[in-house]
């Protein structure tokens, strides 16, 4: 049986939902690797199926390039794999925390990217400092860091840190976002990693920081809730990844 056969099988094993989420998750992958916020084969994008209890991940040992639509596994909130490849356990401790708690949200985006390392390790964490942080402010929440996500009971903590917001800044490791659909998830941390980078910048010329004053920075985080990362920027990622490899729907 050919690897195409093979494929044209797994679709039609699935829902159309789940079939959407497959292509739409696999895009996300694919535009997290372009823009350079992957860690080789580290780190996950997870996206829960609609209608269902269970969510799509990232198979072991596969780079972010080299994710498809029907390579990504499936599994329950437990843990167990209902379909696919292997997966590790640090991604399942991360993102089931989540998942379990957050019923509202379809996507959890994690990375160790280059700004988001820096930051977490700074004690103030993330600065209001330029535009593409003002949209956080008073909307990020951090999780102390407690070693190597492998203990199940790190769940209940992560989850409890995140509390009803859409980004969080794990100290010493990395960034996450969530997202009540892919793409939200994405342009989140678009601009959280592109906010980090820049105050990293900022704060390496040793020179004056200039802050806007609490009462511009509450003004415009009233004005972001009419302007949410994702509406219109996604299906225009959608079409820049079409362009560069369209093989991430296979």
């Amino acid at each position: 049986m050919t690897a195409k056969n093979v494929t044209t099988l797994a679709r039609e094993r699935v829902s159309d939902a789940e079939q959407a989420t497959r292509i739409d998750l696999a895009a996300c992958y694919r535009l997290t690797a372009h823009f350079g916020y992957d860690d080789v084969i580290w780190n996950h994008i997870s996206a829960r199926i609609p209608g269902e209890e269970t969510f799509l991940i990232n198979p072991l040992g596969y780079r972010y390039d080299e994710i498809t639509a029907s390579n990504l596994v499936k599994v329950d909130l437990e843990g167990k794999v209902i379909g696919g490849g292997e997966t590790n356990l640090t991604g399942f401790v991360i993102h089931s925390a989540i998942h379990r708690r957050r019923p509202d949200i379809q996507c959890v985006l994690h990375t160790h990217s280059q700004g988001g390392l820096g930051v977490s390790a700074l004690a103030e964490g993330l600065m209001p400092m330029v535009q593409d942080a003002v949209m956080f402010h008073k909307r990020i929440s951090y999780h102390a860091y407690e070693g190597l996500s492998t203990d199940l009971d790190e769940r209940e903590r992560l989850a409890e840190s995140l509390g009803d917001g859409y980004a969080m800044i794990l100290r010493n490791h990395g960034l996450l976002t969530v997202g009540r659909s892919i793409g939200e998830a994405f342009m989140l941390m678009h601009y959280l990693e592109r906010a980090c980078r820049v105050q990293l910048q900022v704060l390496a010329t040793g020179r004056e920081v200039s802050l806007p004053p609490t009462e511009v920075l509450d003004k415009a985080v009233e004005q972001y809730q009419g302007f949410w990362p994702g509406t219109y920027e996604w299906p225009a990622l959608v079409r820049l990844m079409d362009k560069v490899d369209p093989s991430y729907r296979e």
